[in-house]
């Protein structure tokens, strides 16, 4: 047995309990296992960031970097130079004196984030507002659902259909595509319906179309809930994993 390989296991699995314990109640073994996590995802962090961003991103480009397949230095960009004591101002927030120097950066990476957020808005948000123009009506009742876009051969492997037969398939609505789409529109009216509140929803017909939505949003976040719940689910059985796997199988 590899005792290094043992020890180094061991000490993962000492810090994993250390970790879960606070699911029992705050403790000082729990503290102490978050310091060095935290300590330790911190120096991380300072290496990931020279050699991720700070080294190709600014430190290449300010020095000139070899041009791709070559040795060749290409000229390199100083003006990179000027970021590095706005960069700096930043720590003046330490500084009682000249902590006003800490709002130089503050205020270039807001102006450059604001101008960045107007295309990543239409970027993100566009492709959403396109996508939820979806068809509510059949265009062929030929068959019920999609069919495949392949066929079988006498051998019984898929043989594909040619171009043009599967745009023609592509291009129509289904009746199950129908409903799916229809049931999409209803959930995304119904649910931006709720935010109305520059009138008062009146009749029954309305009121009862605001109550759909927020049912509607209820079982959205119901869903974003539960994915949550799995997500942390997966990460206690990949430490489980880890603990009965690779701890206790090595040390027997």
């Amino acid at each position: 047995m590899d005792q290094y390989l043992f020890i180094k296991l061991s000490v993962g699995v000492f810090f994993t309990i250390g970790l879960y314990s606070v699911l029992y109640k705050e403790n000082k073994f729990y503290r102490f296992c978050e310091h060095i996590f935290l300590g330790l995802a911190a120096g991380y962090s300072l290496v990931a960031i020279w050699t991720s961003i700070l080294y190709d991103q600014w430190w290449l480009k300010m020095t000139g970097v070899p041009a791709e397949g070559t040795s060749k230095m290409v000229p390199g960009y100083f003006m990179y130079a000027v970021l590095l004591p706005i960069g700096l101002c930043g720590y003046m927030v330490m500084s009682k004196k000249h902590n006003w120097m800490s709002k130089i950066p503050i205020g270039v990476i807001l102006g450059l984030w604001s101008g960045q957020q107007v295309k990543n808005w239409w970027t993100q948000y566009g492709a959403q507002i396109y996508g939820s123009m979806q068809p509510v009506i059949p265009t062929t009742w030929s068959s019920l659902s999609r069919p495949a876009l392949y066929t079988f051969n006498e051998a019984g492997a898929k043989v594909p259909l040619s171009p043009d037969a599967a745009a023609v398939i592509r291009s129509n609505i289904y009746a199950t595509q129908a409903l799916s789409n229809f049931i999409f529109v209803v959930t995304l009216v119904t649910a931006l319906s709720y935010f109305l509140f520059n009138f008062e929803l009146k009749g029954k017909f309305l009121r009862s179309f605001n109550t759909v939505g927020r049912w509607l949003l209820m079982v959205g976040f119901g869903a974003l809930f539960g994915s949550t719940v799995m997500a942390r689910f997966a990460l206690v059985i990949d430490r489980m994993s880890f603990i009965w796997n690779e701890w206790l199988k090595l040390g027997r």
